[in-house]
């Protein structure tokens, strides 16, 4: 038996309302549904109603009839619109390859609360160039940079540009890359991937 606590919080998800649009939209009756499912068509009726709440496993079985996940029970149809702050207070700044002795930048993630991200940004601040030979790296996607504030120069394969305060630039990030402070005390860009 069920606390009203646990009635109340579980009921807030509209689980039973989710169930039956699933079902509507499909055109299927509760005793079809109960074929696909192995459950009764008096169980399905209760789940719609709210008047019992299904388990997990119970509701993964009807999730996979209708090809959706969990999460759509959950947080498929919010009612509130994706909101996420990031205060520069709680980020954390990480160098761009953790435990070498060279750093190239120094990132922060600007959308890491966002819990269903469709790209990625970051707060770069660069170093100046190292001797040898810069590191490159790549990754599936695209990339955008907009430069904040000093000179930066992005090599893009065999090509280098040179950004100043203003300038942006979007790429094709599985060509290798890499940056470096071109002149000036710093240099910091946004930088957005797409996962």
């Amino acid at each position: 038996m069920l606390s009203p606590t646990l009635k109340q919080g579980l009921g807030e998800y509209r689980i039973g309302e989710r169930l039956r649009a699933l079902r509507l939209k499909k055109k299927l009756g509760l005793v079809e549904l109960g074929k696909h499912t192995g459950l009764s068509p008096a169980l399905l009726s209760k789940l719609e109603r709210a008047r019992v709440f299904p388990t997990l496993p119970t509701l993964l079985r009807i999730a996979l009839v209708f090809g959706v996940g969990l999460d759509y029970f959950f947080a498929g149809a919010r009612e509130q619109p994706l909101v996420a702050v990031s205060r520069r207070r709680d980020r954390v700044r990480l160098p761009d390859r953790p435990g070498r002795g060279s750093v190239a930048f120094r990132f922060e993630s600007l959308n890491y609360p966002a819990t269903e991200r469709r790209f990625n940004s970051y707060l770069a601040d660069f170093a100046p160039a190292g001797p040898g030979p810069r590191q490159t790296h790549d990754h599936p996607g695209v990339e955008f940079l907009y430069v904040t504030n000093g000179t930066l120069g992005l090599q893009i394969g065999d090509t280098e540009h040179v950004l100043e305060a203003g300038d942006a630039i979007y790429f094709d990030s599985t060509v290798p890359h890499a940056y470096r402070r071109a002149r000036g005390r710093s240099c910091a860009a946004i930088v957005v991937t797409t996962p």
